[in-house]
């Protein structure tokens, strides 16, 4: 488990620094996920994703919510999970 960042805000500097992998939709660079108070945004702004991007993004959420100890408690994100 790791804790970068403790701000749920990024600067347009910080958005830009971050590594691909670092968002829940890479090839867009959405959904950053820096730190755990940003896996906690991706999972509620979830609902705006497009299904078609659903599956991948629900994955990269519980990926970076295992690697900051986030408890993801959303039904919805673990059943496009499995998709």
């Amino acid at each position: 488990m790791r804790e970068k960042k403790t701000s749920d805000k990024l600067n347009t500097e910080e958005r830009q620094e971050l590594d691909s992998s670092e968002f829940g939709l890479p090839a867009q660079r959405a959904y950053p996920m820096p730190d755990a108070a940003h896996v906690r945004s991706a999972e509620a702004y979830f609902r705006f994703c497009p299904d078609s991007e659903k599956p991948e993004l629900a994955k990269n959420i519980l990926k970076k919510a295992d690697e900051f100890g986030v408890n993801i408690k959303s039904d919805t994100i673990l059943f496009w999970a499995r998709q």
